[in-house]
């Protein structure tokens, strides 16, 4: 009870503030509506500027750092809003005015248990970034080198944790009162929208998304992520190498640097490639502010709190799905959905194909650097209630990482598609991955793990053995008498107990 008051409350304030952004044609939470529409109710109506996703969009800033990441969030699920309220929220500036640097200090040196002055030689108490989360000074350390310091911001945990709570409420009385909901698994997306916000305000957990990250491009020079520096690291801070560099979208200043706009391209081609299919594990928030061009050319990322992973069984039915959609063999495309288990087993595969077709046509019929990858997955996910086909977070967070690295590739040459120059790569990783060698090399591989399991198994039956033997089992008393031959019935024979000693092996080693 004290609970759903405490959520009313706040949800009051929330519609307080969508009402007066006039953002309710934005929201279709019926109570939100109702609530604010009552605030509402004898004052004038003032019809704010702006489409409805911008107008939602600049409610969501001012109710906080939740929103604002919500609305992030939720600028992936065109299914749900729209291409054009998705493409607004896809703008979402997250940008918020600085805390003091007092504060900033005061985090730095509680969490890495020294004076600043200790830390470092110089600190610059002007903020060169500030977001919801967290704000980044620029520094030097003792030893001269150059770093940015990013510093979680006071407070934000307590506010993160009552809206989480608030949502989650939403969700489960979405579900409860509206069983057509329950497919799109909005207590199980708020669940994941929490965990990726945990993670966002660990700076640790960012500094190891990025260890990883430098891991996997060892050895490419085209790709690279600025170092960790971990003596200076903690849970509400994050040191890392300063990077200097042109921001991507600034084209002009890369020509006058006299660096080739079409390498680059074919840099960031590649390097998304790389991330997705070879390692499953990418930059969910590659956007032109993350992303930066060093002197020699090569692209260097920064902020890590945002990553997407894709297991190997969704990259391959991914890259089955794009091959069929390419190959314009949609049959094919369809098949994967159901093989994946996206579309449940009792829909008709010849109408799902029908509407890949109709939705890849218009799409794969435009001139070779028009064609947007993201958009047909985009356009795929807007038929998912017509065929029941359950959200998949982990493909959304990647069509919403394909859209941004599209915009990025447009803005270095608008004439050449980003996907043919990672053609070869593709190709090569299809071959590898789904070709024959590769359905060879997966079946010796699960052989070899099965060997490898074996002793396990071996010492589970023994154990399994030896307390059947030593009456570690129980046995209902009329079952003992039964087998000794007695109350007057007839005694089992003596090798029924090694039988089900043998079965139960059996099942050990079948499992």
């Amino acid at each position: 009870m004290l609970r759903s008051l405490r959520n009313l409350n706040r949800l009051f304030t929330i519609a307080r503030v969508l009402a007066r952004h006039d953002a309710l044609d934005a929201v279709e939470l019926p109570l939100a509506q109702l609530a604010a529409k009552a605030l509402r109710f004898g004052r004038a109506a003032s019809r704010q500027p702006g489409r409805p996703g911008q107008r939602l969009a600049a409610a969501l800033v001012e109710l906080g750092p939740t929103f604002i990441k919500l609305g992030q969030a939720l600028s992936t699920r065109a299914d749900l809003l729209g291409d054009e309220m998705a493409a607004d929220l896809s703008e979402l500036q997250d940008r918020l005015p600085p805390f003091p640097a007092i504060e900033a200090r005061r985090i730095i040196e509680e969490d890495l248990d020294a004076p600043i002055e200790d830390l470092f030689q110089s600190f610059d108490d002007t903020a060169v970034a500030a977001a919801s989360i967290a704000q980044v000074h620029r520094a030097v350390t003792r030893d001269g080198e150059q770093v940015a310091v990013k510093v979680l911001r006071p407070g934000v945990e307590g506010a993160f944790k009552r809206d989480i709570d608030l949502l989650r409420w939403l969700a489960e009385w979405a579900e409860l009162t509206q069983p057509k909901l329950r497919r799109l698994r909005l207590v199980e997306s708020v669940d994941t929208f929490e965990d990726s916000i945990h993670f966002e305000m660990d700076l640790r957990f960012e500094a190891a998304a990025a260890a990883e990250m430098a891991e996997n491009f060892v050895g490419d020079e085209s790709f690279r992520v600025p170092a960790i520096d971990w003596t200076r690291t903690a849970r509400r801070v994050l040191t890392l190498e300063w990077v200097d560099g042109i921001p991507v979208d600034e084209t002009q200043a890369m020509v006058e640097a006299g660096l080739s706009l079409d390498d680059i391209l074919k840099k960031a081609a590649e390097a998304f490639f790389n991330m997705v299919f070879r390692d499953g594990f990418f930059h969910a928030d590659m956007h032109p502010g993350n992303l930066f061009v060093d002197r020699n050319g090569n692209l260097v990322a920064v902020d890590f709190g945002i990553m997407g992973r894709v297991d190997l069984t969704t990259r391959r039915h991914l890259g089955q799905m794009l091959i069929g959609f390419l190959s314009g063999d949609y049959r094919r495309a369809a098949e994967v959905h159901f093989e994946a288990g996206w579309v449940p087993a009792d829909k008709n595969v010849d109408t799902f194909t029908q509407a890949c077709r109709s939705i890849a046509e218009p799409i794969m019929g435009k001139p070779l650097h028009e064609i947007s990858i993201a958009k047909l997955l985009g356009q795929l996910f807007k038929i998912t209630e017509q065929f029941a086909m359950q959200t998949q977070p982990q493909l959304l967070m990647l069509q919403k990482s394909m859209l941004v690295a599209e915009g990025v590739g447009r803005t270095l040459d608008s004439g050449v598609n980003m996907w043919e120059l990672a053609r070869p790569l593709i190709e090569n990783w299809m071959i590898d991955n789904l070709g024959p060698q590769a359905r060879v090399k997966e079946t010796v591989g699960n052989a070899i793990s099965t060997l490898e399991r074996l002793p396990r198994m071996l010492a589970e039956t023994e154990r399994a053995y030896s307390t059947l033997m030593s009456g570690g089992i129980k046995l209902h008393p009329e079952t003992v008498a039964a087998m000794r031959g007695e109350g007057g019935r007839r005694r089992l024979p003596n090798w029924v107990p090694w039988v089900l000693t043998a079965v139960l092996a059996a099942l050990l080693l079948w499992k």
